[in-house]
């Protein structure tokens, strides 16, 4: 019986879901860190990354939605790199084969290089700050709220900023991989995509699988063109379907019918699903049309469908509430249970916790215990991650304030005290939901660090500013922590995966601004409404800044207590869920002893 039957036969047992796909590698060493960082991976990852950025920028400033590429940058990784093993296979040249782990090392630079396109800002708040978008507003469009592009600066910022967030969360990488088991469906699915092309054993199933990916991707495909063939405008066609009505259509219950969507709920836990499914219902066929109906007596009736001063203020800022007190709790959990371990391994002799008698689940399959340990095993030293940045915060924090003059040092300190527990609820929830929410927060910080400068003190520069602080930590936390999810599915070094994360960022701080810089001098009316490149999202944001200095007067009435409800529900929420959790474990503890 060979490695691919076995494997079947234990996943038939009930060896656990997945159980075959390590078994079919079984027999392959993982290769060293040199062997997966190589010359031919980054030469291809530069490539892509690109090609991927032009395509980033692109979207930025056309619709400003991006999608997940994580899929496609596994896929034409893994296309390019065979196309040149191949050749030199043929030419009796190959010395290195082509593995996964070197796969998930391409896709993990292309994330990281083409992410940058789009937290660096170049279509919402680092584009907001030019006088092409501050003469589309009558108000706070003086020079000291102003600051143009120049690639000089903008290459010079991404550098001190991009890097700020792949070392906030490295300490918590096991935590949120392996004990939390949180499932970055995008990683997820990369990360099967690549074990799938390169099974070594077990033919038949590398073609069924391969099979199903491109049936799913043609009839995907097909689905969307003929979704884009009956769309003829904004919020039309089968893109918003009414099947609940037209009065549940004005509510915002349709079906979209997103193939996207589809596929992040067939990978997301069936709790997510409900979750988002509960939350829907409350907001948009409760809340939402309860406060609509106090229009002109708690916010202006004038006001329009993206400004932070009607609805839409309730909507950002109520779902900001519940993310962070989701987030803060989870994050004062994993603080109050690090430092017990810490003391306990100080002080010996103390008792171990509940959590530590409690029986462990002894029937752990094959692929989780051979990729634990790889996961574990090349750990990073937390040493390393904490004195890196605070080295580079440090030098974001004399960097700064000459590129931004209203952004003060001290405004800096503490948008890099605050971030790491931002990218933490941020990294939470997109491994909940694929969400990547790392503009909402910096909306946040917009607001925050945009009243705390002033309005006579260049607040709405500052405000935008700080917005890309906030962001690109957040941002990049995330996409590393998606890309370590990957790895560990597919035995890649977590050393590798985060030296080709910081490649794939120092490249994209170099790529994005170029890529933008070259969109800017192409087309003269970029930014314009109605034109080519309107760059939407540009004038919102710096709508923002302009309503943000005025501070917490500036939103809807109750909007504030609202926030406040919501926050302590979030963590009330979390605080019932684990009391009930202790009193089963402990039943559960009780009757192992008995």
């Amino acid at each position: 019986m060979d490695n691919y039957e076995k494997g079947v036969v234990e996943k038939e047992e009930g060896g656990g879901e997945g159980t075959a796909v390590e078994r079919a590698f079984e027999w392959q060493m993982v290769p060293p860190l040199r062997d997966q960082l190589t010359a031919r991976a980054l030469a291809v990852s530069f490539v892509l990354s690109v090609m991927f950025s032009v395509i980033v920028m692109k979207l930025n400033l056309t619709t400003g939605i991006i999608p997940s590429l994580n899929l496609a940058a596994g896929l034409l990784g893994f296309f390019f790199v065979k196309l040149w093993t191949k050749a030199l296979q043929h030419a009796g040249l190959l010395r290195t084969p082509f593995t996964r782990q070197e796969n998930t090392v391409i896709q993990t630079s292309v994330i990281a290089a083409s992410g940058l396109a789009f937290s660096g800002g170049f279509g919402n708040y680092l584009f907001g700050m030019s006088s092409k978008i501050a003469n589309q507003t009558t108000e706070a469009n003086d020079s000291q709220n102003i600051k143009d592009p120049n690639l000089g600066w903008m290459i010079g910022f991404m550098f001190v900023v991009s890097f700020l967030g792949l070392f906030s969360l490295v300490p918590l990488r096991k935590i949120m991989i392996i004990d939390y088991k949180l499932m970055y469906p995008s990683g997820t699915a990369t990360a099967y995509l690549i074990n799938t092309f390169h099974t070594p054993q077990g033919e038949k199933l590398a073609r069924e699988q391969v099979g199903t990916l491109c049936k799913s991707v043609a009839c995907s495909s097909l689905w969307g063109f003929f979704q884009w063939f009956y769309t003829a405008g904004e919020d039309c066609g089968f893109r918003a379907f009414p099947t609940f009505g037209l009065k549940a259509y004005e509510n915002k219950f349709y079906f979209d019918f997103s193939a996207t969507y589809v596929g992040v709920g067939m990978i997301c836990p069936h709790i997510v699903n409900l979750s988002l499914l509960l939350g829907a219902i409350l907001s948009w066929g409760i809340m939402w049309p309860l406060i609509s109906n106090q229009k002109g007596h708690w916010y202006p009736a004038d006001t329009g469908k993206d400004s932070l001063n009607g609805l839409q203020g309730y909507r950002v800022f109520t779902a900001v509430a519940l993310i962070l007190g989701d987030g803060l709790y989870n994050f004062l959990k994993i603080l109050r249970r690090t430092t017990s371990s810490f003391i306990s391994a100080v002080f010996k002799g103390l008792p171990i916790s509940d959590d530590e008698r409690a029986p462990k689940n002894l029937a752990i399959s094959f692929d989780d215990e051979r990729r634990t340990e790889v996961f574990v095993r090349d750990h990073i030293p937390p040493w390393v991650a904490y004195g890196c940045y605070v080295v580079i915060a440090t030098l974001s924090i004399v960097t700064v304030p000459c590129i931004f003059p209203p952004l003060k040092w001290y405004h800096i300190l503490v948008a890099h005290v605050f971030a790491p527990v931002f990218a933490f609820c941020n990294a939470y929830g997109c491994g909940l939901t694929d969400w990547n929410l790392a503009s909402t927060y910096g909306k946040l910080a917009i607001f925050v660090f945009g009243a705390w400068a002033g309005a006579d003190h260049g607040g709405v520069l500052a405000g935008l500013a700080a917005c890309g602080l906030v962001m690109s930590v957040v941002a990049t936390a995330s996409d590393l922590m998606q890309n370590f999810r990957t790895g560990y599915l597919t035995l890649a070094s977590p050393r590798s995966v985060f030296a080709s994360q910081v490649i794939g960022a120092a490249m994209g701080c170099v790529i994005a601004p170029c890529v933008f810089w070259l969109f800017f001098k192409a087309f003269d009316d970029i930014g314009t409404p109605g034109s080519q490149y309107p760059a939407p999202n540009a004038i919102i944001y710096r709508n923002m800044a302009i309503l943000g200095i005025d501070g917490s007067s500036s939103l809807p009435k109750h909007c504030l207590a609202l926030c406040c409800v919501f926050f302590a529900l979030a963590i009330a929420i979390n605080f019932a869920k684990d009391v009930d959790g202790v009193f089963f474990g402990a039943c559960q503890v009780d009757a192992f002893r008995l």
